[in-house]
């Protein structure tokens, strides 16, 4: 059975019309940012910190970059949202790791922080997963404010500087990844790019107003 795709006007990526080419920037750069976590894992296992942070920051340069891109540019799309989720999977599963293999005395200073922070992106995830078969690719806007926060605090942190930035935005995470649990739980179908919580609860209701074909 086909997967309901949901509408809404205020989060609606391009018509067919306007629909941009699969092989454009901002699909390009993700691409580079998923091939980039292999090397984030050999750097890594083989001890070499400050390439790893070199390219880490490279990584997560891209990742605000894309996104910029694909609205400046007009070239947001499903794909392009579903290679963006895709990369971030791939980045913060990968990162964790490195960070062991490189940081072992932080990360386990910083452990409670790591498991909350990796086990809720991880609940939303395999709920996704259960319920579409695929990655959501919300992007919320709790989750764009925790890149943010998380690109900041996580260079610092392995820098060896304070703590508290990443640990309130691990905060900020748990709580972006328990809107995205609500969000998944309300929709029927799969949908990219939704806002909020309260973007999803006026697309589920739209969903049972409207029959199906």
């Amino acid at each position: 059975m086909p997967v309901m795709e949901l509408r809404d006007e205020n989060c609606e990526m391009p018509s067919n019309k306007a629909k941009p080419p699969v092989v454009n920037l901002p699909n390009l750069l993700s691409c580079f940012r998923l091939a980039l976590v292999p090397a984030l894992v050999w750097l890594a296992w083989n001890g070499w910190s400050q390439l790893f942070l070199a390219c880490f920051i490279g990584s997560l340069a891209t990742d605000f970059l894309d996104g910029f891109l694909a609205r400046t540019l007009k070239q947001a799309s499903e794909r392009g949202a579903e290679l963006d989720s895709w990369a971030d999977f791939a980045t913060t599963l990968a990162t964790p790791l490195c960070a062991w293999w490189l940081w072992p005395e932080l990360i386990r200073r910083e452990a409670c922080f790591v498991i909350a922070g990796l086990g809720s992106y991880s609940a939303a995830v395999l709920f996704g997963l259960a319920k579409y078969r695929r990655l959501t690719s919300y992007h919320t806007w709790a989750s764009k404010t925790t890149a943010v926060l998380m690109g900041l605090a996580v260079p610092i942190l392995l820098l060896r500087g304070p703590a508290w930035p990443f640990q309130w935005a691990t905060a900020v995470l748990v709580t972006a990844e328990l809107e995205e649990i609500a969000i998944t739980a309300l929709l029927p179908g799969w949908r990219a790019n939704v806002p909020s919580f309260r973007h999803a609860w006026k697309l589920g209701r739209e969903a049972k107003s409207t029959p199906l074909k």
